[in-house]
């Protein structure tokens, strides 16, 4: 095992303070790698408080992982030391399920070993990225394209992927109108990647106080959810809505403004529950749908897309002495537009 330092909430709501944790030896099989960055999502804050329910402290988060790996176990064949690499939601799943054997293993049936807050495969807590080291198995490791730096790179093992599956999914892509709601770390880059599959892109936030900001990532259109006229004015225009707000919203406002088979597609996590009539769906034949992340090949197709388009997450480099900060910072939607942790400072 290897002692390496870390950032870690000792208990639910208490601050992130720095500590060393234990990593597994290097198996056959596993990859070390020395982090160099580490996005902060925003539910590393849900977790980090209890949001989602019941968690295990101390807690490490982190699964916006990016780095460089420096040992390979005797059996890997797909990496080799100096590879610039990243790891996403996810270290293991039990790989024999439907799920898992088409590639889709964030659905596992099992379900899977996520990158922290979670129990592996050996009964011991997984611990994430905001680390110097972590030691994952090689199927659960992608390959960062040499076009994308690892600093804007590591942001996209979540917040990339969890918004280029959806748009995959529900075909986005020249001729379909998509909507992006909220421009935040998970919005700005659906933004990014519906812009680069074609669609015709509008951003709905809450006012038009990022409406430049958004033009420049690539939307054509920008509304304020806010105004009641933005649904009068955008009734039955969209083929995909991708909601990326973790707070209640209306979802029947927001159905209202799919065309008939149009789809609204959650991957923010409200901690709430919603209230829904079911008129809204109803009417219109309209899908209301969740999606969560992406399996491994699909997340390596994700960088390679990235890559072949030019597209990093925008981010703010910070020290690992200010987390705490960030977070709150987040809370206040005080981040333009995600927060990245130099892991040398840790």
């Amino acid at each position: 095992m290897t002692t390496v330092a870390a950032y870690a909430a000792p208990a639910a709501k208490a601050p992130l303070e720095r500590t060393t944790i234990e990593r597994r030896a290097v198996g056959e099989f596993d990859v070390l790698i020395d982090i160099k960055y580490a996005g902060i999502c925003h539910s590393d804050i849900h977790q980090v408080r209890e949001g989602w329910g019941e968690a295990i402290f101390p807690m490490v988060p982190g699964h916006e992982i990016a780095g460089v790996v420096s040992e390979v176990g005797s059996g890997v064949t797909k990496f080799k030391v100096g590879d610039r690499v990243g790891v996403g939601c996810m270290v293991d799943s039990c790989r024999t399920c439907e799920n898992c054997l088409r590639g889709e293993e964030q659905y596992c049936l099992e379900g899977n070993v996520p990158t922290y807050n979670g129990i592996g495969k050996d009964g011991e807590p997984t611990y994430g990225g905001y680390s110097e080291k972590v030691v994952v198995d090689e199927n659960f490791v992608v390959r960062i394209p040499d076009g994308l730096s690892l600093d804007v790179a590591a942001p996209l093992l979540c917040a990339g992927i969890t918004t280029y599956s959806p748009l995959r999914h529900w075909n986005a892509g020249p001729g379909k109108k998509v909507a992006i709601v909220g421009l935040g770390g998970l919005g700005h880059m659906g933004v990014k990647l519906a812009h680069a599959m074609g669609a015709e892109v509008t951003v709905l936030s809450q006012s038009l106080r990022k409406k430049d900001d958004g033009l420049k990532l690539g939307a054509d259109h920008y509304y304020a959810t806010s105004d009641p006229k933005t649904f009068e004015e955008l009734a039955g225009t969209f083929d995909l809505i991708v909601s990326t707000v973790s707070a209640p919203m209306d979802f029947g406002a927001l159905l209202s403004l799919l065309k008939v088979d149009g789809a609204l597609v959650n991957v923010g996590a409200p901690e709430e529950p919603i209230s829904l009539n079911l008129f809204s769906v109803i009417g219109g034949r309209k899908t209301l749908a969740g999606s969560m992340i992406g399996g491994i090949a699909q997340t390596q197709e994700m960088l390679d897309f990235c890559a072949e388009h030019g597209i990093g997450a925008e981010i703010e480099l910070i020290r690992a002495d200010q987390i705490n900060e960030a977070y709150e910072r987040v809370l206040a939607s005080d981040v333009r537009y995600r927060f990245v942790i130099d892991t040398a400072t840790i």
